[in-house]
């Protein structure tokens, strides 16, 4: 790419669309305004394995205003088993009798009003033949399987084994060691919007507005499940209240609220509640892990093995495999990794904001904690030691890493040195304080995406593309990207995304979305300059008549040459016909040219930071973190967070520092505050709702500092822009415990950190 980021990003700009989500303009699924629909509701288990032996819909169907009821018995064969998140098929609704999961949708009602429609989900009656079920690890009936192999890259059983067995080598001689185990809890997606689905047919044509980080995902996976041609179907999400990996797969609700609709013949809104929110979507499953750390007596480490076991439903493989990530972290001779599923009659886990490194970093980081005390040695400093520009697993270089320069600052301005290094030692009155550090880190990810740009004579522009704002700042930072790309003010660029009309962008997860989307915008803004160039060195009443088209800029609307030169865009734009008009697709480098063919197909490929061929590509960062616990009460309040990142190009220090900041607080609560509980007994969620379900509020969030360090890598990708959507939490939950440890000297290792496990 011939533009500079320089020229492109770093101006802190207010979010384009900031007065629409204030005011209210700014719609989202349900608030779509629809001819007469109808209203939906579901009926869920109250069991967690079984069978369905009947329903009873007699008193549902009376209720005035009941227009349909949709079953196994009445609809099962009609719609196609969704894929679930490890994209295979997960059979976990209206298919048929048997019941996988607490909360699962068993029934369909829909009526005339939304009052109706509980009205009479209150007197669906179903009779069910229980299973014994099973909840989580330590219950009977499990099924544990060995993964390790296919998610960690290194296929053969062999490589595995020897790997284990050089770390248990290196472990067993090592001077200094750390063996522990680390546990974190399942836990729930609360985005303000709930999971909402409205379905509307025009004839064969069926269009969905729902919350959505995939719009052609969407699309082509509910095409498949009804049966009908991808082209009949247009999925809709303007505007996304909060999504963070909830909504980046297709729904098991979504098809049956089409089919439901088209039995009707009107629009059907679905409004599920907030309990139901914890059944019907995915979730961040519970893990086990085990670490062990071996080090020389200057630090150094000599072997690192991260073995982990993940909860996930009956028919589901999904796994997240954390340690792919852990095990590039730092430099070490030998380096083993294992994973195990362990399947139980609950629900299908799937992405949740830093899907992997979240868990597993809690454990690892936890665990340098650990061995840099048994080594007397300060916890940046052994990080320091362990240092690497070389990825341990691969041998490839990083594209960048400013870890350490990241560290320096965080503690700089964290006032680090004036840490007492003794755990308990640090005292203010009635509360004991102490000081934690971890590392974060993220792979930078992108992948093919289109986008297509229109200019007018005014000075104008529109960009359209099936991208995704669910709350981080899409419309903006493509706004930016545009505008000075074009020579425009940001005010003089619209903006339209999702919509599956407009041409398709990757699914908004895994941090890609600003990389993926920029590089497209761009690639169309040098061909509206070139078209534009082109146009005007042959037309003889231009000033450029006869020039090279290369030398021609665009600059604060007008097409300029390097002498100064300059031509209102009013006179460019119509010797190209008109309204100048451009469609354009990027390709990440190493991925195959089908990769765009897939993306129109609904299927998203991408090029990941963590197996490219030429280089590893992460963004990094450190967490500083003060925690102060009451001496009498173990009360936990982490008062200060100082974290630094080294994250490319920042797009708009605006909305960054706000992406940074939401991924900090979600880390605290994760240290301290979330877990859903689940009944040993009956394996149903306990506390669905968000009295019973803890996470932060302004009281327990005092200070948060973030510092952006300067970084240009131009190796990752041409523009040099990392995601930063999700490395603000990874590490957090760790600093947190690393802190409560240096302020009571007793180390937790099981999440979340709770007074009464201090006392």
């Amino acid at each position: 790419m011939t533009i500079d980021p320089a020229i492109l990003f770093g101006t802190p700009t207010p979010r384009v669309d900031g007065v629409a989500k204030v005011t209210g303009a700014a719609r989202y699924g349900s608030d779509e305004p629809l001819a007469s629909p109808a209203f939906a509701c579901l009926v869920t288990s109250d069991i967690a394995r079984g069978r369905i032996t009947g329903f009873d819909l007699g008193a549902a169907k009376a209720v005035p205003g009941v227009l349909d009821i949709l079953t196994h018995d009445t609809v099962g064969n009609q719609v196609k088993t969704p894929p679930g998140p490890d994209g295979g098929p997960t059979p976990t609704t209206l298919e048929s009798d048997r019941i996988w999961h607490d909360g699962q949708i068993i029934a369909i009602v829909v009526a005339n009003t939304f009052e109706a429609a509980t009205e009479a989900v209150s007197r669906v009656r179903v009779s069910t033949v229980s299973e014994p079920p099973t909840a989580s690890f330590d219950s009977p009936g499990t099924e544990v399987k060995a993964v390790a192999a296919a998610r960690n890259g290194s296929a053969p059983k062999e490589d595995q084994t020897a790997k284990k067995a050089a770390a248990d080598a290196a472990f067993a001689v090592a001077p200094v060691k750390v063996d522990a185990r680390y546990a974190t809890p399942p836990q729930h997606h609360n985005p303000m919007e709930l999971f909402t689905t409205t379905c509307s047919w025009d004839g064969p044509k069926l269009t969905i507005y729902e919350p959505s980080q995939f719009m052609w995902g969407l699309k082509s996976a509910v095409a498949r499940q009804l049966g009908i041609d991808p082209s009949d179907v247009r999925t809709v999400s303007r505007f996304v209240g909060g999504a963070f990996g909830s909504r980046g797969n297709v729904t098991s609700r979504t098809a049956w609220v089409a089919l439901a609709a088209k039995r009707l013949g009107r629009p059907i809104k679905l409004v599920p509640t907030r309990a139901q929110g914890f059944t019907i979507a995915t979730f961040r499953a519970e893990t086990r892990q085990h670490v062990r750390l071996s080090a020389t007596a200057d630090g150094k480490l000599t072997s690192v093995f991260h073995e982990g076991w993940e909860v996930s439903s009956r028919p589901s493989s999904y796994k997240v495999a954390g340690n792919k990530a852990t095990s590039r972290l730092y430099a070490a001779p030998s380096i083993a990794t294992a994973v195990n599923v362990v399947h139980a009659d609950r629900a299908t886990p799937g992405f949740m904001r830093a899907p992997a490194e979240t868990p597993y970093m809690f454990a690892l980081e936890s665990a340098m904690d650990e061995l840099s005390y048994m080594l007397n040695m300060d916890p940046i400093e052994l990080r320091r030691v362990n240092d690497t520009q070389t990825d341990p697993v691969s041998g490839l270089s990083f594209s960048s890493r400013l870890l350490m320069p990241c560290f320096d600052q965080a503690a700089e301005k964290f006032g680090w040195k004036q840490r007492n290094p003794k755990p308990g030692s640090m005292q203010d009155g009635a509360w004991l304080v102490g000081y934690g550090c971890a590392t974060s880190f993220y792979p930078n990810n992108i992948g093919p995406a289109a986008a297509r740009i229109s200019l007018m004579a005014s000075g104008r522009a529109n960009v359209a593309m099936a991208a995704h704002e669910l709350g981080t700042g899409a419309y903006t930072t493509i706004a930016i990207t545009a505008a000075h790309a074009l020579g425009l003010k940001v005010v003089d660029v619209a903006v339209q995304l999702g919509d599956s009309d407009l041409p398709p962008v990757p699914a908004a997860g895994g941090s890609n979305n600003a990389a993926s989307t920029t590089h497209a915008v761009v690639k169309a803004c040098e061909e509206v300059r070139r078209r534009l160039a082109e146009a005007a060195v042959a037309a003889e009443d231009s000033p450029f008549h006869g020039a090279d088209p290369a030398t021609l800029t665009l600059v604060e609307g007008r097409l300029q040459n390097a002498n100064g030169q300059s031509e209102p865009l009013s006179r460019a734009v119509p010797r190209t016909g008109g309204r100048l008009e451009v469609y354009a697709e990027n390709l990440p480098a190493g991925l195959p040219a089908s990769a765009m063919a897939q993306l129109y197909d609904g299927r998203a490929m991408m090029s990941r930071g963590d197996s490219r061929k030429d280089v590893t590509a992460y963004a990094f960062g450190a967490h500083c973190v003060e925690v102060r616990v009451h001496s009498l009460t173990r009360e936990i309040r982490v008062p200060r967070v100082v974290s630094a990142f080294a994250s490319g190009h920042i797009i708009n220090p605006t909305t960054a520092r706000s992406q940074y900041m939401g991924g900090i607080i979600w880390g605290i609560s994760s240290a301290l505050h979330e877990a859903t509980e689940v009944d040993p007994a009956s394996a149903r969620l306990i506390n669905t709702n968000l009295a019973d379900y803890m996470v932060p509020v302004n009281a327990d969030i005092p200070s948060i500092e973030i510092i952006m360090v300067p970084e240009d890598d131009r190796r990752v990708n041409p523009l040099g822009v990392k995601g930063i959507g999700e490395i603000g939490i990874v590490g957090m939950n760790a600093a947190v415990a690393n802190a409560v440890f240096h302020a009571t000297g007793k180390r937790l290792r099981e999440l979340p950190l709770r007074a009464e496990h201090l006392l």
